[in-house]
């Protein structure tokens, strides 16, 4: 007779999920047990870095990723990361030991009293199942579930002792067949609403287009150049982008929105439509007052989340397949001459005194040292527009930056990035305040030799948090400066080469050489001057 461990590993070959990212506990280690061959386990130190890298792998992977977690402490531990997964719209799966079925009741050491509750609100669905023969098809109704549009994390929490249980030929039959189950998801747009909106377009006095993340995530990317190089359009980033879903070398690019209520609407002036593609209406901070749109400007949203649709402030919006909706809308319109392409004079980078780069200064000799079809990972918040203005990506799934707000992302999701992508150079700009969030990333990075370059951006203090500081009249506010770090010495700790760059020349250098080896993560530290973003 089969075990559930067995039946387990099926649903995950089934679903080409054989990568396990996680922190093992005493509650885990019998999913664990007899560990097979055709799998690989990623170890992370510490739990919000086990999601991070999984949450970096499905996303460049473009595949579900498998998280496992130590019972409730470990799922404590990895909250922040999960709730950037939500926000990311990552295809994860968690999944969490518990105590044994047989001392649930009297909630024995290491048992989680309320499984499913404890990761809520962060999860799409968070489950325990009732009886051991459940496990698998619970799993698998979790993979399916975590790829539904729009993707999000899933959680199960799983009792330790159901795993070495046997199943009758029944159950056996039963997680099989939940296991070879296949969803297909694309909805088609409504043909009356495509038309509407293609006349609204065609009537528009100026009309744009704002893209967002769910282009580059859904693989719309091709559909919606085709639809803004067909009307000629100008086209916006939506704001706080954590993808990149138009080239930024494009000459109908104008920019990124500013998630400012009042300066956005201001940056729309000119535009009576505003058609948004795989974006929030909008993804809006710091707090400024003032109107959503310029006064008599439309907006529609096209999406494949009808949350999304639901709770934006202004504007209709068309739920549907993002690619389908493009190249509808594309067939309803004439062919339009482009609007005139944006001025983009040469990015002039003067470097600051005193052994220290300004920011831009920086990541233009890190962008000249990087190749061509490069994966960035950026977290390092407060050069966001400089990291654009020297980078200007213009390829598919080359950018990912957290939705989440929420510092830990970028040096865990690096990792995990280039385990899924494996064929593509990682550099990851990175703050020296952000980097520790997730530090114990070096570690699996050098223990698994993932040739992972992280450039930290180091300025000793939480530079983002002085801005807002400023513009919240928050001055005197303790804890924003981080002085006597030596993050190569922590990395020389953690088994990964680490150098600190001094100058332009060498920093691109550096960058070039650890971009072209395969030997293993490489830390560079560049001390640089402290910019503060505008509105």
């Amino acid at each position: 007779m089969r075990t559930v461990r067995e039946s387990v590993l099926d649903v995950l070959r089934a679903r080409g999920i054989t990568t396990v990212f996680g922190n093992p506990g005493s509650t885990e280690l019998p999913m664990l047990k007899q560990f097979p061959d055709d799998f690989r386990y990623v170890l992370g130190l510490q739990e919000a870095v086990v999601v991070g890298m999984a949450d970096g792998f499905a996303l460049a992977s473009g595949t579900t990723a498998l998280a496992n977690l130590h019972t409730g402490p470990g799922t404590g531990n990895a909250m922040g990361a999960i709730l950037n997964a939500r926000a990311n719209r990552t295809p994860l799966v968690v999944t969490a030991g518990q105590q044994h079925r047989a001392m649930l009741t009297a909630e024995a050491l290491l048992t989680n009293p309320q499984p499913t509750l404890l990761p809520q609100p962060a999860v799409k669905w968070a489950y325990e199942p009732p009886r051991p023969a459940d496990v698998a098809p619970a799993l698998a109704r979790a993979v399916q579930l975590a790829e539904t549009p729009p993707h999000g994390p899933v959680f199960l929490s799983l009792p330790m002792d159901d795993f070495d249980a046997e199943l009758t030929e029944e159950e056996d039959r039963v997680a099989r067949t939940a296991a070879a189950r296949r969803i297909t998801h694309a909805a088609a747009p409504d043909p009356a609403a495509v038309a509407a909106l293609a006349d609204r377009i065609s009537r528009a006095r100026s009309a744009a287009l704002v893209v967002g993340d769910d282009i580059d995530a859904s693989g719309a990317w091709d559909a919606v150049l085709a639809l803004a190089e067909r009307t000629g359009l100008p086209v916006w980033a939506a704001p706080i982008s954590a993808r990149v879903s138009f080239p930024r070398s494009h000459p109908q690019f104008r920019g990124e929105l500013t998630g400012a209520i009042g300066p956005l609407g201001r940056q729309l002036e000119g535009h009576d439509l505003v058609v948004v593609i795989g974006a929030p209406v909008f993804r809006y901070y710091p707090y400024v007052p003032g109107r959503h749109l310029p006064e008599g400007t439309g907006l529609v949203l096209l999406t494949r989340d009808a949350e999304e649709a639901a709770k934006a402030p202004v504007g209709d919006a068309i739920v549907a397949d993002l690619a389908a909706a493009a190249r509808a809308l594309a067939d309803r319109l004439p062919a339009a001459g482009a609007a005139a392409p944006a001025h983009r004079g040469p990015v002039d980078a003067p470097e600051a005194g005193d052994g220290a780069l300004t920011p831009l200064a920086a990541l233009r000799a890190v962008a000249q040292g990087a190749p061509e079809n490069t994966l960035w990972v950026n977290e390092s918040p407060s050069n966001v527009p400089q990291f654009h203005a020297v980078t200007r990506i213009s390829s598919p799934g080359s950018y990912l930056f957290s939705a989440g707000g929420g510092l830990g992302f970028g040096a865990a999701a690096a990792v995990g990035a280039q385990l899924g992508a494996p064929g593509r150079p990682v550099v990851c700009v990175i703050g020296d305040g952000s980097i520790h969030y997730a530090v114990q990333a070096l570690w699996t990075a050098a223990a698994y030799r993932v040739p992972v370059t992280f450039v930290v951006l180091s300025n000793a203090r939480y530079a983002i948090l002085q801005w807002f500081a400023q513009l919240e009249n928050a001055q005197g506010a303790p804890g924003l400066d981080i002085p006597g770090i030596d993050i190569t010495a922590v990395a020389a700790g953690y088994g990964v080469r680490a150098h600190r760059a001094q100058g332009a020349g060498e920093l691109t250098k550096l960058v070039r050489d650890s971009a072209a080896q395969q030997d293993g993560p490489v830390l560079i530290d560049v001390p640089v001057t402290t910019e503060f973003p505008s509105l």
